[in-house]
């Protein structure tokens, strides 16, 4: 057979093979198991756990910034409630973590019409001289109008990121605009500009300026970058269509000091017969230094902890291991969740599942996965347990979490319960992300979902099948 028919042949094997795994019926649950399952969401839905976690870790602990003293006081509440919940194999892995202090940070606007605005100043950016910065400015939508430029067109200027965006309950929106907020700087930098200012990424007509990281490569010059709010960017934008010349000032004390320790905190609800198995629940522990992180990300860590120890009072027993994982520094490194990647490598086939909660109290309003198809009727199970908490089934495209996206990118299949976020862009990375944002029934209905999925998950009577590699998220 000539090469092309021999490749023909393999392809329509392929495809047969891959049509005859997704249409073949997968091993049920035992009714002994589905109905622990069932007990377990009456039980998680009347239980206050992962809300009073959240807001002792906002109010015990508060900001916990990556190599602030919050950030070390964290870890040790961290293990604290493991070790009150009842978890077992407690650890903590060593992880060193940048040391980027905020300072303070101006901004006015000088031409046309001369007034003060309040920012903050992107993660990971420098500051300006002892006097500031004053330049004349260039608005545009975002990195591609931002390429588009005529050459010079930025050079010794500060760029204006006007970029909207509009209010969801999942997470396209702040994907597609998050770019701007990672790679403006650099990218204004590289083309000559002196400074940047963003709209925040944020859906919130409240004057509170939105932080979050931005990424510095070696290979251009580091600029002063501030944020302001959405009223404030409306007003800058107007200014702008005056059609006069805008000049802007910057003044910030951002500075890096010497990195830090943190650590990624461990607990374990070990497993019977298939106790090699993993299955890891995911959060990150770090905040960043304007507020509390109720949202972002205690409420993730209160949902994580919670689903784990549930089970584990009911008097459950895992078939596999239920392993929660709460990461250092996802918000300005992700230096955490790439040691654990790095420390499992000779592990990373045993991790066979897995679930992060990074987007808030919740509730859950869409169940997704990204599993192989031959398992997607376990979760078409797992879901008809799931309905009373009125959540509609989702695709089986769920990108996952950050913290987990390393061992995603090497085949690990996810459970992606979608946490409501539609009011969740108008306070993270604010001074306003504080318990008030935290709805108490919203929390338990998320918790009530981590803890069935995870316990099925762990219980599956088959194999958790592996999937081709996936790019990291970023």
């Amino acid at each position: 057979m000539h090469r092309s028919g021999i490749q023909l042949s393999i392809a329509l094997l392929a495809l047969f093979t891959t049509a005859t795994a997704s249409s073949q019926t997968p091993p049920k649950f035992s009714r002994s198991d589905l109905a622990a399952a069932e007990a377990l969401l009456e039980r998680a839905q009347s239980d206050s756990t992962a809300y009073r976690l959240a807001e002792s870790l906002t109010t015990e602990v508060g900001p916990r910034f990556s190599g602030s003293p919050g950030d070390r006081a964290a870890v040790a509440w961290a293990q604290e409630q493991m070790r009150r919940l009842g978890f077992e194999n407690i650890h903590t892995q060593e992880v060193d973590v940048p040391q980027w202090v905020r300072g303070e940070a101006e901004f006015a606007v000088l031409e046309p019409w001369p007034q003060p605005m309040p920012a903050l100043a992107l993660g990971g950016t420098v500051g300006t001289r002892d006097a500031g910065i004053e330049a004349e400015a260039v608005m545009v939508k975002d990195l591609a109008a931002l390429a588009e430029l005529p050459t010079g067109a930025v050079k010794d200027r500060i760029v204006f990121f006007n970029n909207p965006i509009e209010r969801r309950r999942d997470w396209v929106e702040y994907s597609r605009a998050v770019s701007v907020r990672g790679a403006g700087p650099s990218a204004a930098s590289a083309l000559g500009a002196v400074g940047v200012v963003i709209r925040s990424l944020s859906t919130s007509a409240q004057r509170f300026p939105h932080t979050g990281g931005s990424r510095q490569p070696q290979d251009v010059p580091r600029i002063p970058a501030v944020a302001i709010s959405n009223p404030d960017a409306d007003a800058l934008a107007r200014q702008f269509a005056s059609s006069q010349t805008v000049r802007l000032r910057i003044k910030s004390t951002a500075r890096d000091l010497p990195k830090q320790r943190s650590a990624n905190v461990i607990g374990e609800i070990p497993g019977t017969d298939l106790a090699h198995e993993i299955v890891i629940l995911g959060a990150h522990l770090d905040s960043w230094d304007v507020g509390v992180g109720a949202v972002d990300n205690a409420s993730g860590v209160g949902i994580v902890l919670t689903a784990a120890h549930l089970i584990r009072a009911q008097g459950l027993k895992p078939r596999r291991t239920l392993r929660v994982v709460l990461f250092a520094n996802e918000e300005n490194g992700s230096a955490g969740s790439r040691a654990y990647a790095a420390a499992q490598e000779q592990t990373l086939a045993n991790h066979v599942l897995g679930i992060e909660a990074d987007y808030g109290a919740g509730p859950v309003w869409q169940f997704s996965t990204r599993v192989h198809p031959a398992d997607v009727g376990v979760i078409d199970q797992m879901y008809r347990v799931l309905r009373p908490l009125k959540m509609d089934r989702g695709t089986n495209e769920a990108p996952g979490g950050a913290d987990l996206s390393p061992l995603v990118a090497r085949g690990m299949p996810i459970l992606g319960p979608e946490l409501d976020g539609t009011y969740y862009l108008d306070v993270h990375h604010t001074a306003n992300d504080t318990m008030s944002q935290v709805d108490p029934a919203a929390i338990r209905q998320s918790a009530a979902t981590y803890a069935v999925g995870v316990w099925l998950g762990a219980q599956y009577p088959g194999k958790w099948q592996r999937l081709e590699p996936k790019a990291p998220r970023r």
